[in-house]
């Protein structure tokens, strides 16, 4: 696990391979397609974020895409989009955006599919 630091302050984009705590300043875009980001208490991020969890303790301004889910704790706040199939937000949360919970995993119906239901519902 990798931890920033609440004095460190990071503008582009930033990605690995392993779970990470960010306490500072992050602006641009994070991508941890595999792995877990926390904003930590003292985390002000302004970026795109992508990961397969991320918790926010902290503030995040920028939209937020999580192929698990998404956990907002009481002392979190979200300026963006969440997608995610799964979102916790813990009372006094704060977010400021639409939500999507569908799967980003669910395969698209096909166009026959669609029209057979259609066809069915009328």
């Amino acid at each position: 696990m990798t931890h920033i630091g609440r004095s460190v302050v990071l503008k582009g984009d930033l990605s690995g391979d392993e779970d990470l705590t960010i306490e500072g300043q992050v602006k641009g875009r994070i991508d941890l397609p595999d792995h877990q980001l926390t904003i930590g208490a003292n985390g002000r991020i302004d970026a795109e974020l992508s990961a397969k969890a991320v918790i926010v303790i902290g503030n995040v301004t920028g939209n937020i895409r999580a192929s698990e889910r998404v956990e907002i704790h009481d002392s979190g706040s979200v300026t963006g989009d969440i997608q995610a199939p799964r979102l916790l937000i813990h009372e006094g949360a704060v977010i400021n955006g639409a939500v999507d919970m569908s799967d980003p995993d669910a395969p698209e119906p096909s166009s026959a599919a669609k029209s057979e239901k259609t066809e069915a519902s009328a």
